[in-house]
């Protein structure tokens, strides 16, 4: 496969509802997409949401950066996706938002060519259905319980509450609420996105084991593996999640061996792409971490796809797998994601299995 041409868009969807986060709030989902079609006519789609509290990147500077590559990536041959992220390495450092946008690209476009789906490209079907968690953001437990037992009622046995935006009191009580809307056997989570200080996450977690919350996503400052380890040491039964703090294999490594996680969350666009994406997966579950792989606050169906082969083909997801085009109001395919009783399953069609559509995107352009 020749690369022809490159075409980076930035848009931003909009939302079914705001996104209340620790540090943040959205009403939009401000990503990147980009167009690769090759000299035979074949074309692919990547998607990387902007991240500047994880990666550090913006949709201006994805823009930026792909325009940069494309001189170098036009006319480049790319006989298998495998080798696209050692073909870009040498050609710009760090930008893994943009490098997994692209990175997406090359997979759909070479599945397509070879008339394989993306997830035998890495490697083959390990599960028909994957567990979908559903975020519950409004940041008011009245309005949380109500919507979990919505979709505890829809089949949804998973939920991730943001957390750090109250005191611990207030979050505390709504994940205890939430448990008791969604029953014992429901996967309950609570993400903090780096916003509690150490004694509380720590307070946080042994609280917790009262009503079972099943694990905490990155509590603290990500760089603080000291402070990790000293949570997951007083957690008890309540997991802990390393998220903004594994950007590749030796994040996973230091973790693992300061103890200071017991599972990962793994996305795209810390990593690099789904070479490097399947990888992690790979590493976390040869230490026996959990794994999480999840979208960012939002992406359409092109990123969300893409996540779905790899949690299909990745060796485990006990953490379940958060796609996040679910709270997106339109999106650019016809055909995205759709939980359906609570999980998701892939599309068998060639590459990430979608129908682009051109003329939403031209709507959503920035």
């Amino acid at each position: 496969m020749i690369i022809k041409s490159i075409t980076p868009f930035g848009i931003a969807a909009p939302l079914t509802a705001p996104i209340k986060m620790a540090k943040s709030q959205h009403t939009t989902a401000r990503s990147m997409v980009v167009k690769i079609e090759d000299t035979d006519g074949y074309t692919g789609w990547g998607e990387a949401s902007e991240a500047p509290m994880m990666n550090g990147e913006t949709v201006p500077g994805m823009v930026a950066a792909v325009l940069h590559l494309i001189p170098l990536l036009e006319g480049l041959e790319v006989p298998f996706p495998q080798m696209f992220a050692d073909l870009l390495r040498p050609m710009i450092v760090r930008n893994q938002g943009a490098k997994a946008a692209l990175d997406i690209a090359i997979y759909d476009l070479i599945g397509k060519r070879e008339r394989l789906p993306i997830y035998e490209l890495m490697g083959g079907k390990k599960r028909n259905y994957i567990p979908a968690v559903w975020m519950l953001a409004d940041n008011n437990k009245a309005e949380d319980v109500l919507k979990a037992k919505v979709k505890a009622q829809e089949g949804f046995n998973s939920f991730k509450i943001k957390v750090g935006l109250n005191n611990l009191t207030k979050d505390l009580e709504r994940c205890y609420a939430v448990r008791e809307a969604t029953g014992k056997l429901s996967r309950i989570s609570a993400d903090a996105n780096m916003a509690l200080s150490l004694s509380d996450a720590i307070e946080f977690v042994k609280a917790s084991n009262d009503f079972g919350l099943d694990f905490i996503e990155q509590p603290i400052e990500s760089s603080d593996l000291d402070g990790m380890a000293s949570i997951t040491s007083s957690a008890g039964t309540t997991g802990v999640c390393a998220d903004e703090g594994i950007h590749d294999l030796s994040d996973i490594s230091a973790h693992y061996h300061a103890k200071a996680a017991t599972g990962v969350g793994l996305k795209a666009i810390k990593l690099g792409g789904l070479t490097q994406l399947m990888e992690a997966a790979e590493c976390a579950d040869n230490f026996n971490l959990h794994i999480n792989i999840a979208g960012k606050i939002a992406e359409t169906a092109i990123a969300s796809a893409a996540i779905i082969h790899i949690a299909t083909a990745a060796p485990q997801v006990n953490w379940d797998i958060s796609i996040t085009c679910q709270y997106v109001k339109k999106d650019v395919a016809l055909n995205p994601p759709v939980v359906i009783d609570g999980s998701l399953s892939v599309n068998d069609a060639p590459g990430l299995g979608l129908e682009i559509d051109e003329e939403a995107i031209a709507k959503m352009i920035i």
